[in-house]
């Protein structure tokens, strides 16, 4: 890969809608597949084609995925066995519309259960543009093996890559030693301290970084590759605009060096 792709003109709408799709695929693996203690059984991963679910089990032994199919335009419902059924992401579903359609499926494969409506309903007819799909599939791409080249370099507690549905946007956590312990009513909750690295494509489609907890007098006023820069307004971490890399012979390396550097800033802030 030597450059990042840009994103489609007009890319809002089928962008909305690919989200909306995404919270109602997202739905049944929450629900169905193995259970992992940071959700990430209900996040997406990226594949070839596109956005897949994790598998999940069915009752004759059997496994079934569900895929975002951003080259053929449709969401597959498939089995290990060979049975698929599709449904097209052209035909301005609604994101309730889609949702209930796979829970049809689901059922009809013997997987029943208590889906979270909140998650993914939606009454609003959605716009799809092929053309537009494919273009944020080639940036979803190389943004995913730009990143798997990062996670790969670190050492340490490192998370898996993840499509989550709720903001879609695409991450992972580096996990450091340091606990941070919060009492309520007698109770007290441990979390883990964490450096994310992630992708938003919404908007001004930016790349963040963000260490919790965040140490700002250690960090802010330490330099960042250009173009990026610290971010304090409504959440803490840092930033690096997609538009100011994609398309340039130095994009993927800068993002790279910009991923590297606050991390190397971070780090040791997160250790006990």
């Amino acid at each position: 890969m030597t450059t990042l792709p840009p994103l489609p003109d007009n890319f809002e709408p089928t962008r909305a809608t690919l989200h909306a799709y995404s919270r109602a695929v997202g739905a049944l693996p929450r629900v169905h597949a193995d259970a992992h203690d940071k959700w990430w059984h209900a996040a997406l991963t990226v594949v070839p084609e596109g956005l897949a679910t994790d598998p999940m089990t069915l009752p004759d032994g059997a496994t079934a995925t569900i895929t975002m199919d951003l080259v053929a335009h449709e969401v597959k419902f498939q089995t290990s066995t060979g049975e698929f059924t599709v449904h097209s992401m052209q035909t301005g579903l609604t994101g309730s519309e889609l949702a209930d359609a796979l829970i049809a499926d689901a059922a009809g494969l013997g997987l029943t259960g208590d889906y979270d409506r909140e998650k993914f309903e939606s009454d609003e007819l959605r716009e799809y543009d092929p053309a537009v799909a494919a273009g944020f599939l080639a940036a979803i791409v190389a943004v995913n093996d730009l990143m798997t080249a990062h996670h790969d370099s670190l050492e340490g507690d490192v998370g898996r890559i993840n499509m989550w549905p709720h903001g879609f946007d695409l991450a992972f956590e580096w996990y450091g030693t340091r606990v941070e312990r919060y009492e309520e009513d007698g109770t007290v909750t441990e979390y883990p301290s964490q450096l994310n690295f992630g992708w938003y494509p919404t908007g001004d489609a930016y790349f963040y970084s963000n260490p919790w907890p965040f140490e700002g007098d250690k960090l802010i006023g330490e330099e960042l590759p250009s173009p990026a820069s610290w971010h304090t307004e409504g959440w803490e971490g840092s930033t690096l605009t997609y538009s100011d890399v994609a398309g340039n012979d130095d994009g993927v390396e800068t993002v790279r060096a910009y991923a590297r550097r606050v991390h190397e800033l971070a780090a040791p802030t997160l250790m006990a």
